[in-house]
């Protein structure tokens, strides 16, 4: 599993894979929310939803430091404001593509006057302009598998979260059976025709569901987590296993006393 990642047609190394990640993604970044909603069938927003719903217990807490990261056009960071109560610290929501962070942000901008807030961070992933020990919670919604490195993004996440501090991965997987086989029909030919006809552009979905089956299943990505150094490591399918919420936590650290 060591040194994983996304591999866009035709890259490298981890440098170039990057850089055609954020191409592609500020290229479809206007249609961007139009095709997520169609090819979902707006099951996304139940998505996005309940992952906000499982840390809402801290993202109750005013003072929580929050982080959704690779946030796209902030869908997810919307539901994440909704748990948070007014006045609370504001979500960062960060991204390294610029298309569609800058989207994002029209999005938090248009809240009510004294509504919970997000404040828009252009930042990589595998190198967070962020304080060690400095987050309560870190989210992604289907950016994490498109790190040009699974091991070093954990590693960086594991750094920048207080000992205690939780970790959401909201990601698609393929699911098994007959519902699995009826998928991959939809996801690798008809996903990628649609894409192309409202986008304009071949290569992004014809990524997407490649990139889906080269990351890790669910067994493995548990067990680089847990390389990882996280502790409670466990996997939530959604939709029949189409998309699924990887969730663990930093180990608290117990000072030693003496006696």
């Amino acid at each position: 599993m060591s040194g994983t990642g996304a591999k866009p047609a035709g890259v490298v190394d981890e440098a170039d894979a990057a850089r055609a990640v954020r191409q592609m993604f500020d290229a479809i970044a206007p249609r961007y929310d139009l095709l997520n909603h169609v090819l979902s069938a707006n099951v996304d927003r139940l998505w996005w939803w309940r992952t906000a719903r499982r840390f809402r217990a801290v993202l109750a807490r005013p003072d929580a430091a929050v982080l959704d990261i690779c946030c796209g056009t902030g869908d997810l960071t919307m539901a994440l404001l909704n748990r948070r109560p007014r006045g609370a610290t504001p979500i960062l929501a960060a991204d390294f593509a610029r298309g569609m962070l800058s989207r994002g942000a029209r999005k938090f901008g248009a809240r009510k006057s004294g509504a919970p807030c997000a404040v828009a961070l252009e930042a990589d992933a595998l190198h967070l302009p962020l304080r060690s020990a400095s987050l309560d919670l870190i989210v992604t919604a289907f950016g994490f598998r498109n790190l040009a490195n699974y091991e070093a993004g954990l590693r960086e996440f594991y750094r920048v979260l207080k000992p205690g501090g939780q970790l959401g991965i909201l990601d698609f997987a393929e699911p098994g059976g007959l519902l699995g086989r009826v998928y991959a029909v939809y996801f690798r030919r008809v996903l990628p025709a649609i894409g192309r006809l409202v986008c304009g552009k071949d290569g992004p979905y014809n990524y997407l569901p490649a990139s889906v089956g080269n990351f890790p299943p669910p067994g493995e990505m548990l067990d680089l987590m847990r390389a990882m150094g996280y502790e409670e490591c466990a996997w939530q399918p959604y939709t029949f296993g189409i998309a699924g919420l990887y969730t663990a936590a930093r180990p608290v650290v117990v000072e030693e006393r003496d006696e």
